[in-house]
Order: structure tokens, then C-alpha cells, then sequence
């Protein structure tokens, strides 16, 4: 059974994408950008795994708790992951958007994307910081729109430089997010204890 190595999730957060969305961050990397802003999350290592059907729930429960509109794949890698077009499929049979982001150029893994509304590509530069547009870190990163989903949301959303948000969501865990932090953060509350550590962007 194809198991699926999750570093983290987050079931409702508005600082991933348009709208109430779960973020799923997937472990490893084979990138290793400098500057990377979940260095935790790129050794190729099991964290979590997870089948689809478990995924798929996780998501079901999110949507009756939370109402989401979508789900965002981070990481991590996302293009590492088997069968991630199976587990976009199932998602989009649910009616909800997909936005993934992929540290490699969009057409050289475009079938790890299958399905998906929206992809943001490209390995981070540390040297080209991105300051006007949302969710994206270098000036050559880009916004795929695969669909017409989010289509409405590019200038109205992705490229506003108005609104820096911070979130911090407090459940069983603590999770420190958005286009304000340069490291994100979660102290989970259980017997495992892990800290991302994190600043504020300038």
C-alpha cells in the first residue's frame, strides 16, 4: 500500500492560499535550497504515513469542521510523494481546489500534478526575496493556474502586497504561519515535542 510521508497538517488556515484551506507539508526534499524556510522537512526520512484513505478522511473531517474550500500541498517536496495525482483526484471528487507548490520548474514534473488548480514553482534564491506577491519566496518563482478555479484570485490574492498575515492557530498543537514568518513554527502538545524555529520577515 502506498503510504504518503507527512512531515505536518494544519486543518484550517487562511495564509496558505485563497479562502479557509488544510495544508498538508510533506517530508523531504531532494532540492535543498539555501535559506530554505522548513529545513526541518527536507531530510529524506519517515515522519507520518499515511494512506489515501487516511489523507481523504483528515480532509472530509476538515471540511464538515472547518468548511475549507481547498487544500495546499507544501513540504517538503511535494513531486516526491507516489500517487499524488490519486490523492488530488480524491480530494477534487470533494468538490475542493488544489494549489501545490514544487521546488522544481513545473514542466519537468508536471505529471506529479495532475489535477491540480494551481502550482508555484521553482527552488527558492535567496538572492531574488520576493516582497509583492503571497505565498511566493524569489522573484522566480511562478503561479500556474492549471484551471480556472483560482483564476479571480491571482491579482486579488497572489499578487497583493498589501496584507502581510501572520497566523497562530492553537488546537493540539501550536502553529505559527503565513507571509510574515520566515520560519514556521509548531510545538506539538502531546509526549513528542518539536519546534520550528521562526522570524519575522523584514
Amino acid at each position: 500500500m502506498i503510504k504518503f510521508n507527512v512531515a505536518s497538517i494544519n486543518k484550517c488556515t487562511e495564509v496558505e492560499g485563497p479562502f479557509k484551506r488544510l495544508c498538508i507539508w510533506f517530508q523531504g526534499c531532494n532540492i535543498h535550497c539555501i535559506g530554505c524556510c522548513n529545513p526541518d522537512y527536507q531530510a529524506l526520512i519517515p515522519k507520518m504515513l499515511f494512506s489515501i484513505d487516511e489523507l481523504v478522511n483528515i480532509i472530509k473531517e476538515a471540511q464538515k469542521e472547518f468548511g475549507i474550500e481547498g487544500v495546499t500541498f507544501s513540504g517538503g517536496e511535494p513531486s516526491l510523494q507516489q500517487n499524488l495525482p490519486v490523492l488530488t483526484s480524491k480530494i477534487k471528487e470533494l468538490g475542493l481546489g488544489v494549489i501545490s507548490f514544487t521546488g522544481h520548474n513545473y514542466e519537468d514534473v508536471k505529471d506529479c500534478f495532475v489535477g491540480c488548480d494551481v502550482v508555484l514553482d521553482g527552488a527558492y534564491k535567496q538572492a531574488e526575496k520576493e516582497t509583492q506577491r503571497r505565498l511566493l519566496g524569489s522573484k522566480n518563482q511562478r503561479i500556474i493556474c492549471l484551471t480556472e478555479r483560482y483564476k479571480d484570485c491571482i491579482d486579488a490574492w497572489f499578487n497583493s502586497s498589501e496584507t502581510k498575515t501572520m497566523e497562530v492557530s492553537l488546537a493540539d498543537k501550536i502553529v505559527i504561519n503565513g507571509d510574515a514568518v520566515w520560519f514556521a513554527g509548531e510545538i506539538i502538545t502531546n509526549e513528542v515535542f518539536s519546534v520550528w524555529y521562526w522570524v519575522l520577515r523584514r
